[in-house]
Parts: structure tokens; sequence; C-alpha cells
């Protein structure tokens, strides 16, 4: 759905999930608004996602039941992730994971997934704003989230951090601050 009505649609989407009866873990996990926002976000047409999110089809299917309960969304068969970089995005995100949030294991799995598209990464999940990816770094990954001290753009963070690991320096200039692509990397997001 695009247009004026996406809006209003997909915020009363997000409210009903978010109005569902959930079990108390599930109710009280920080990332449950972010969740529904996900399946709000890709049931408004949003986002590159996976219909499985990228978790596959159990931990799709676990996901509603848990924490979305009567769920009107369909339940979705396993996905392909065809990203040569994968595993490695996905060992930087679970190298740096909030201990003892057992939704944030989705989120490893979700972030890698949507960093197959091409729009910015809070776009490309199907989330509100960029801002809603912030605070799902923030809850998930806090510590990438205050290593971005310059608020580089998600997606070309996760990447430069990934390049980093393996010695791989992108930026041609000795500082970013002097960086002839600064403004593509810092700039404002549409």
């Amino acid at each position: 759905m695009n247009g004026p009505d996406r809006l209003p649609w997909r915020s009363l989407l997000q409210a009903g999930l978010l109005a569902a009866p959930a079990g108390a873990a599930a109710r009280d996990d920080a990332n449950r608004p972010l969740l529904a926002s996900l399946l709000a976000g890709q049931a408004a047409g949003e986002g590159c996602l996976p219909a499985d999110l990228g978790l596959g089809a159990e931990r799709h299917a676990a996901l509603l039941r848990d924490y979305f309960p009567g769920c009107p969304l369909p339940p979705a068969a396993d996905s392909r992730l065809d990203l040569p970089e994968a595993e490695e995005l996905q060992r930087l995100l679970r190298d740096h994971l909030t201990p003892g949030l057992a939704s944030a294991a989705w989120m490893v799995d979700i972030l890698t997934a949507a960093c197959v598209g091409r729009d910015h990464l809070w776009q490309d999940l199907g989330l509100n704003d960029r801002a809603e990816l912030s605070r799902l770094m923030l809850i998930n990954f806090p510590a990438l989230a205050a290593a971005n001290t310059g608020d580089m753009k998600w997606k070309k963070f996760l990447y430069r951090q990934l390049c980093a690991r393996e010695g791989i320096y992108v930026c041609p200039a000795p500082s970013c601050g002097v960086c002839a692509d600064h403004a593509k990397c810092f700039g404002p997001e549409n």
C-alpha cells in the first residue's frame, strides 16, 4: 500500500500487533515494538525483508506465536539469503549482542537479511524511520551503537566495521572529517 493512506494503515497494524496479549517475557521485551514495526512495514510492502524476515520458517513461526498471538500475518516458508558476506556480518553482530536478551539473536539474522537491500538500512528493514533503527542497535548491539560516534548511516557503519576487522580501510582521507565522501556517509537520510 503506497500513498497517503499507507502510514495510518501501517500504524494501525503495528498498534494491533502490540495489543495482542503476549506472554510476560515477550510483552516486556524491548524488541517487541521494533518487531511489530518490522512486521507492519513488511505487511505494508516496505523494505526488502523476505517473508520469514531472514529467520527461517520455524523461528518466524515462534516469533509470531510468542510475541504476537493471533497475528493475522501468514506463516512464512524458509528464505534463502544471497549475501556473500552474510557469515562475517552475522559474526560481527553476534560479537556485540546484548547478553541475556534472547530476541537479540533474531535481530542478527534480520539485520543481515536487510543488508541485501539497496536503500538505507532502516528502509530495507521496513521500519518507520532511522530513529527506530538506532533504537534497535542500542538495545541489541550497544557497543556497536556506542562506536558510531559520528552518527554514520548504519549500513555503511556496519560494513566499515567489517572492513576494519579485516584491516581494510576504504576512507581515502586519514580522517572521515576531511573525506570527500563525508556528506554521503554522515548526511541526513531521506
